[in-house]
């Protein structure tokens, strides 16, 4: 019995598809979302850390009977039901007109080393992630035939409290695979598909696991069996965890077996998309089995390979990169080059930036671009950036000639948006607007929106997020064992009246989460104002070895506490994509200031757009494609804080974007949100929001995204059409 058919066999006759549903995220992203579950018990929803599965699992059958008696339910599980059924089984798709080249039998196979699909599903840590699981999302509305590959790590990313201190303290839990929306793979004989490699001179066996997302199925890669060594067992322990060695063993694991995994699935896919570098080793594994079936020289297929495989890199400094030393790679892939007829030192010469250095690194980004026909960054000024990083690997060419181009990311509108401004949109743009988020002409009917409509939508979604703040922050502020009147006075945290700022994103330098303190007086005099107030949420985790970026959280912390803004900053610990979910559909600006150009794209802000959030942030990434200008020379669709300048001097810059920051507030983004009519409605803050949304949704989502990989990337030359792309969510 499989675990759907298990799962099947708990629910009574009339709710028997909710198995279905439980097992496939689509549901996640359709109109009715996560009410169906949570109406079976909320505080169950609650406790599984909304899993529909273990919520299903640990229903009593008392309930579930009550819920089968019930009409109104049943009703609501049959129109799912069947729209699940019609998303499933349409052909009729914008892929299968524009690209009919890639086809179930061979098709896209998309490699990450995270994949963030839900929060019930915790193998993620941030953008990367992020971007990934939307990346899968889009191209299933789309139909564009692919297979995923990953890790499925026993605890993840780790988990973050701060103690008394403010000090950032790391725990894991593992996750319980049995009671979880996955299902491990099976062969012929109904036992465990799995496939064998060497890794540190041992055997190490491989089990499968799925995880369906609309019609791509996620495979992801697992070494915790009993007859694995109990070291190898935990290759597949923790995401981003370990030192160097750990690393390298995980990317070996991703890549090479990654490409074997699809091969005992039968799956011989027409392109190889590596995003990021973690899964470079694919492309090796891509040619010995090239070698094995036609018996040549890796030199004589080594173009066929390239063929196949395609690149995106997300870094933009060359620190960001990971690189491994001769001596470790000697001591994973001795065994390895011999299979591809080349020696050592022609191996090691695939991932040397410098030809001829006995010192040189091997370097994953360097054997993705020398291995891969297409690469490309994820922004216009990532792109730029890159080829002048990787100009080293092509001397004969000059820099606006290096083969790397750009595909700006974007975010999956329909996970994305909150329901009650899906609802908002559904009324005045249309019900298939969910299906036309790249189309400008259908964002442009926004102006139709009464001012009051989209403002007590945006109200009401603020507080939500004031109402998790003060849950979590009160949860942990208890956990800590703090002062009663300390946990007494989260109730009172934040105000919905008040200007509301988001700051949420892994707390490393380069991201300067403390930029807004700079100043602590200036900040003080803008965030304690009682005539026009400010308030501030943030949220993030510093990665358990950087010291730094765990002194900045302190930092926050700290200012947290001053007594004229008690109620005015918060830190919302453990982030998650269900406290993201909160913050961007709740902010009313959401802030960005990294040192440029080290933001390769970021997609937060983009988030922010569909809910009517005002992006403030550094002209870098994306933002530097989004920001608009109007004819009174400033922002028309949000704020560019220090906009043009730029200098290699570090605390310059600092002191240049601080001093930005603090004028923007105090002179444009304050006095523009208190300006309130005599029902207190800003209706020139209201015009930006729309503008917000208008200039930016059409763009930065991954409906065009996908778009622009497959014409591009996947199947280059591909004729698309002029009519804005289309989506099939709810088809």
């Amino acid at each position: 019995m499989t675990t759907i058919e298990h799962l099947r066999a708990k629910l009574p006759f009339p709710l028997k598809r909710l198995a279905d549903l439980a097992y496939n995220y689509w549901w996640s992203w359709t109109d009715d979302r996560v009410s169906l579950f949570r109406n079976i018990d909320p505080d169950k929803w609650q406790e599984s850390k909304h899993n529909p599965v273990e919520l299903i699992d640990s229903t009593s059958y008392v309930r579930l009977t009550q819920l089968a008696n019930d009409p109104v339910y049943i009703k609501r599980l049959k129109v799912l039901a069947q729209q699940f059924d019609n998303y499933m089984a349409s052909t009729d798709t914008w892929a299968s007109s524009v690209a009919p080249q890639i086809t179930a039998k061979n098709p896209v196979a998309y490699f990450c080393a995270e994949f963030g699909i839900h929060e019930s599903l915790p193998i993620y840590s941030g953008g990367l992630g992020i971007l990934a699981g939307d990346h899968l999302k889009s191209s299933s509305d789309l139909g564009v035939p692919m297979v995923a590959i990953g890790l499925l790590y026993r605890q993840g990313y780790f988990h973050q409290k701060l103690n008394r201190q403010g000090w950032q303290e790391d725990y894991y839990i593992d996750n319980p695979f049995e009671r979880m929306p996955i299902e491990l793979v099976k062969n012929d004989r109904g036992e465990a598909l799995t496939v064998e490699m060497e890794i540190r001179q041992r055997r190490v066996k491989v089990q499968v696991w799925v995880v369906r997302v609309g019609r791509v199925n996620l495979y992801l890669l697992d070494t915790n069996r009993d007859d694995n060594d109990a070291v190898d067992r935990w290759l597949t322990g923790h995401l981003y965890g370990g030192n160097l060695d750990t690393r390298i063993a995980q990317e070996v694991l991703l890549g090479i077996g990654g490409v074997r995994v699809l091969k005992a699935l039968g799956i011989e896919p027409a392109v190889h998309h590596l995003n990021e570098g973690h899964a470079a080793f694919g492309t090796l594994e891509v040619a010995r089995l090239e070698i094995e079936r036609t018996g040549k020289s890796f030199y004589d297929i080594e173009a066929s390979v390239r063929d196949r495989c395609a690149f995106t890199t997300h870094t933009p400094v060359p620190a960001g990169h990971d690189v491994f030393s001769s001596d470790l790679m000697d001591s994973y892939f001795a065994h390895y080059w011999p299979t591809l007829g080349l020696s050592r030192e022609q191996f090691l010469a695939l991932g040397a930036r410098r030809l001829g250095d006995p010192w040189e690194p091997f370097g994953m980004t360097v054997l993705a671009l020398r291995m891969c026909r297409a690469a490309n960054g994820v922004s216009k000024l990532h792109g730029e950036v890159s080829r002048k990083m990787w100009k080293i690997l092509y001397p004969e060419q000059p820099e606006d000639k290096v083969p790397i181009g750009h595909i700006t990311n974007g975010v999956h509108a329909r996970t994305w948006t909150a329901p009650l401004m899906a609802d908002l949109y559904s009324e005045y743009l249309g019900e298939d607007w969910s299906t036309r988020v790249s189309d400008p002409q259908m964002w442009a009917k926004l102006d139709g929106v009464p001012n009051e409509e989209l403002w007590w939508r945006h109200q009401v979604l603020k507080e939500r997020l004031i109402a998790h703040t003060r849950s979590k922050v009160k949860a942990a502020r208890s956990d800590r064992s703090e002062e009663q009147y300390r946990i007494d006075a989260a109730d009172r945290l934040l105000d919905p009246k008040i200007l509301t700022i988001g700051f949420a994103r892994r707390f490393s330098l380069y991201k300067r989460a403390d930029l807004i303190v700079r100043d602590a007086q200036r900040a003080l005099e803008i965030f304690g104002n009682s005539q026009r107030p400010v308030q501030i949420v943030f949220a993030g985790k510093a990665h358990p070895q950087d010291e730094e970026g765990k002194r900045l959280i302190q930092r926050v912390m700290d200012w947290c506490k001053h007594p004229n803004l008690i109620d005015r900053v918060a830190l919302i610990e453990d982030y998650n994509i269900y406290t993201a979910q909160k913050l961007i559909q709740g902010v009313d600006v959401w802030l960005n200031n990294p040192r440029r150009p080290l933001e390769a794209s970021g997609t937060s802000g983009q988030k922010v757009c569909f809910n009517g959030g005002i992006n403030f942030s550094v002209l870098d990434g994306w933002w530097c494609e989004g920001y608009q200008v109007g004819a009174d020379g400033k922002g028309s669709n949000g704020w560019a804080i220090g906009e043009d300048a730029n200098t290699s001097d570090q605390e310059l810059q600092d002191r240049i974007d601080s001093q930005s920051l603090y004028r923007l507030l105090e002179e444009e983004i304050v006095p523009l949100y208190y300006d309130r009519d005599e029902n207190g409605i800003p209706h020139r803050w209201i015009e930006m929001m729309k503008a917000s949304i208008k200039t930016n949704a059409p763009l930065f989502n991954t409906d065009r995204m996908i778009a622009d990989y497959v014409t591009q990337i996947y199947a280059p030359g591909t004729a698309a059409s002029a009519v804005p792309v289309r989506a099939s969510a709810l088809v």
